[in-house]
């Protein structure tokens, strides 16, 4: 299966092999960041994304190629993200893919951007159904218990920011350049997290939603009141504000998992995190301690298949491909498409 990612600021393809029992190699994975484009402007610009992707899309599939040893006529099918994403670069990825498919004669698979994260565990771990799924991201958080492939229920969402996007908008706040995750958890580490006692939004509500834009407000107050910034309030703001995002998904974390074991107790508790904050060490380490303490298993695919890239989505293809499922040259792309929609559902007989 080629799959192809382009829905964001990563330029992305793979090849990976999935066989008879499930079981997946993954044959190559290239991908291109386009960090350099957009560092200037603080975040990521939509057209200047979509132009570097028609620039450098057809290098990245010939590369996936060579280094998988394999020539695209011999692939089986081809996936591409069809949304949910920023438009013209969703389109560049799911054209590129539909002139493949028809110049080759192959089934085009179009693939759920969501969909490619919750079934990264099983292309890395093998995970078996059901799990339970916390996506944090940069466009992305929410809670979805993953029955199977088509088969979703939303648990849980953010009503505001992201959670990726709300370490972005504190970075740039506090001059840390762009993509802000890294740079805030490093500063972060130096600081004193009880320095600032900033808000844990919806903290006392049962319901397993996030909302982190009131917080971002608080670090811009707190920001705007120490100004000018010192390094050792960076540090601090920056220590404070991870360390209320951390508690905020270890506690809805915890939620989730008793909701679980309390409404499907039949269900062996299994928690699987995806997105590019799963990269974050101190959420990391809260999910793995709510994880041990509800005596559930967590399961966090490695860091680079958090982040976007080809080969989930060229696993995502792999899995519907092998419940027969193809796609017509006439699929559109989609800013948004959530993951609980009747058009994801997969032929039950089939599955």
């Amino acid at each position: 299966m080629l799959g192809i990612e382009t829905s964001c600021d990563e330029t992305a393809a793979a090849i990976v092999t999935r066989d008879a029992e499930g079981r997946a190699t993954i044959r190559s994975n290239v991908v291109r960041s386009q960090l350099d484009e957009h560092a200037a402007f603080g975040g990521v610009v939509p057209e200047l994304a979509a132009r570097a992707h028609v620039t450098w899309l057809d290098h990245i599939i010939a590369q996936t190629s060579r280094e998988a040893g394999v020539d695209l006529s011999e692939v089986d099918a081809i996936a591409a993200t069809a949304g949910p994403g920023l438009i013209g670069g969703v389109l560049v990825g799911l054209t590129t893919a539909k002139a493949l498919a028809a110049a080759l004669g192959k089934p085009l698979i179009a693939i759920n951007h969501l969909e490619a994260h919750a079934l990264t565990a099983r292309l890395t771990h093998n995970v078996p159904f059901p799990y339970l799924m916390l996506l944090v991201s940069g466009g992305h958080s929410q809670f979805v218990l993953v029955r199977g492939v088509g088969d979703y229920e939303r648990w849980g969402t953010t009503i505001d920011d992201a959670l990726g996007e709300a370490f972005d908008k504190v970075a740039k706040l506090l001059s840390l350049g762009h993509p802000g995750g890294r740079a805030l958890e490093r500063v972060a580490l130096s600081g004193d997290p009880k320095r600032f006692a900033f808000p844990r939004p919806l903290l006392r509500e049962a319901r397993l939603d996030f909302s982190f834009s009131g917080l971002k407000t608080a670090v811009r107050l707190a920001a705007e009141a120490q100004a000018p910034l010192s390094d050792r309030d960076v540090a601090d703001i920056a220590a404070s504000f991870q360390a209320a995002v951390t508690q905020v998904v270890a506690v809805r974390a915890r939620q989730a998992l008793q909701r679980l074991k309390s409404e499907h107790p039949d269900m062996p508790p299994r928690l699987v995190v995806a997105g590019g904050v799963a990269a974050n060490r101190a959420i990391g380490r809260a999910l793995a301690e709510v994880a041990e303490a509800e005596g559930a298993e967590l399961t966090v695919p490695p860091i680079p298949l958090c982040t976007d890239n080809g080969a989930m989505v060229a696993w995502a293809g792999a899995e519907r491909f092998a419940l027969g499922i193809e796609n017509g040259l006439d699929t559109v792309a989609r800013p948004r498409w959530p993951l609980d929609t009747a058009d994801m559902k997969v032929n039950p007989h089939a599955a």
